[in-house]
């Protein structure tokens, strides 16, 4: 019989699941702290938590029997993950449960943007009856753009359809096969931001992504383009949002998450044009249950020794096993980095290759830790165990595979990816006393120690142009701290990698692409 512990409020609806089974004894003590905590959670077997409880390192190392902690809802930041993660303890979340109602509620916000329905209440129940104040614009035929089509995305653009409106997405990892199903058109960022009336953000925020929506941007963006934001605060600059509405470049926005949470006396609540909620994405009856029925599966699927998909961190792997591997980790989280930088468009196949001493024995812990370090510069809450899941829901063929062939190199590992349009490959060795070591770029050999901040560019092979591009550099005040050049054979293709100590600004970056020798330049930060 497993013991489940649920400290936290959930409805009975939501644990049904868990009370039914005839294996799991549930025992509910809502509000548990201290010894008390202590006491209960020592003869568990799973531990069930909103945010409420704090699951502390010594509440986990009390947990003898303890296999699995499950938090109904997304975030974690109310449990030591790495403190689980030692314990060879499974943390598990629910990030599908909430997909429904935060469809619908940025929906609902891009109605009340569209008719100004928030203002328009304001006033009545003060006793005013100005109809002319607020007049709106209609949904129907106007243009929708989608910054990130993932689960909410995709749900958002049916009910868009419904009334009408065109839907334009864009989606680092949207295929055209996708977006047909979806009946939208696949677009460029560019592209989505020029073209859309009402432009909404659900992107996770990482570094990419945050403040994705700039300055530089809004100047992209039509007369009178209508914002939303119920995503992650963050994605959208506030200070450029604000500056952009006092222009009227922006007619209004909308918005539930900000970057600090709550937001105080924010400049934006004294713009008439905005509409705020305070983050009520997920904030629905049903969602609320949908969590409790997610986690209550998984902790069932882990008890029994089922199949599970969504851990937030990465299970128990035996201890020779963890000792054989552990000193590729950084070579493998480095290479997966870098060439997840390098492709730019949708991902449709990743290769991953091992040979020399990496042949021999179990790989499979090292191919997740490569496609969780591939993914995470695109999409959110990726881990080392659902990784695998992950890429098979976004479409994404993966495939591992050995060779004899070691390229005479003791061990050898090459990952290559596939796009709709191009194909990048890395490899890497680790040299003794030296660690981890990029050793070939898209075919260019080089010998690159694969940290800090690089830039990546390609060129034409000629006299001078690592001299310009020295020069350039220098002019801004930016050191180079390395240089490697690779190239085929002269006058031909050729790239050069240079770490630096500082990032590059916009124009510095342009000026470097207009240069006549340099067909692509890209940072890419390890």
């Amino acid at each position: 019989m497993y013991k489940v512990l649920i400290t936290d409020p959930l409805s009975d609806q939501g644990i049904d699941k868990l009370l039914r089974a005839e294996d799991v004894e549930v025992v509910r003590k809502v509000g548990l702290t201290g010894e008390a905590l202590l006491s209960e959670i020592a003869t568990a077997d799973a531990l069930l938590v909103r945010s409420q409880t704090k699951v502390t390192e010594e509440v986990i190392n009390q947990g003898n029997r303890l296999k699995v902690i499950a938090r109904a809802g997304v975030g974690v930041d109310n449990i030591d993950i790495p403190a689980a993660t030692r314990k060879g303890v499974i943390v598990v979340n629910a990030p599908d449960g909430n997909t429904i109602s935060t469809a619908e509620h940025t929906f609902a916000m891009l109605i009340s943007l569209a008719r100004n329905i928030p203002q328009a209440h304001r006033t009545v129940i003060n006793g005013e009856w100005n109809r002319k104040a607020f007049v709106g614009v209609e949904l129907n035929q106007k243009t929708l753009s989608i910054i990130g089509f993932g689960r909410i995305g995709s749900e958002l653009a049916k009910r868009a359809k419904a009334f009408r409106m065109n839907v334009i997405a864009f989606d680092p990892y949207l295929t055209e096969e996708r977006a047909q199903k979806f009946g939208v058109q696949k677009a460029s960022f560019n592209e989505a931001i020029a073209a859309g009336d009402f432009i909404t953000v659900h992107t996770p925020l990482t570094k990419e992504t945050r403040h994705m929506i700039n300055h530089e941007v809004f100047d992209k963006m039509k007369d009178g383009v209508r914002i939303l934001n119920c995503a992650r605060g963050g994605i959208i600059d506030e200070a450029a949002l604000y500056d952009a509405i006092v222009s009227g470049k922006v007619a209004g926005a909308a918005l539930d998450v900000f970057e600090v949470e709550p937001p105080g006396n924010h400049p934006l609540f004294t713009l008439p044009q905005v509409i705020c909620t305070p983050h009520l994405g997920a904030s629905t009856i049903e969602a609320q249950e949908n969590v409790a029925v997610d986690v209550s599966e998984e902790v069932l699927h882990i008890l029994r020794g089922e199949p599970f998909k969504n851990a937030v961190n990465l299970p128990s792997i035996p201890a020779e096993l963890q000792q054989k591997l552990a000193p590729y980790h950084e070579l493998v989280e480095k290479l997966g980095h870098f060439v997840g930088q390098m492709a730019t468009e949708a991902i449709k196949e990743i290769t991953i290759t091992y040979a020399g001493e990496l042949a021999e024995g179990d790989v499979a812990p090292l191919t997740r830790m490569m496609l969780k370090a591939v993914l995470s510069h695109h999409l959110a809450d990726i881990n080392f165990v659902n990784a695998p899941h992950l890429a098979k829901q976004r479409g994404i063929h993966v495939l591992e595979q050995k060779s004899g062939h070691s390229h005479g190199f003791t061990q050898w590992l090459n990952i290559e990816v596939k796009t709709d349009k191009n194909q990048h490959q890395v490899s890497g060795t680790l040299l003794n006393g030296f660690g981890p070591r990029i050793i070939k770029i898209d075919q260019f050999p080089v010998d690159v120690a694969p940290k800090g901040h690089l830039l990546f560019i390609q060129h034409r092979d000629q006299p001078g142009a690592i001299g310009r591009v020295g020069t350039l550099l220098g002019s801004r005040d930016i050191n180079i701290a390395t240089m490697q050049v690779g190239r085929k054979q002269a006058g031909g293709q050729a790239i050069m990698i240079l770490r630096i100590d500082k990032a590059i600004p916009n124009d510095l970056m342009n000026a470097l692409k207009q240069m006549d020798e340099i067909q692509s330049v890209m940072e890419i930060d390890l």
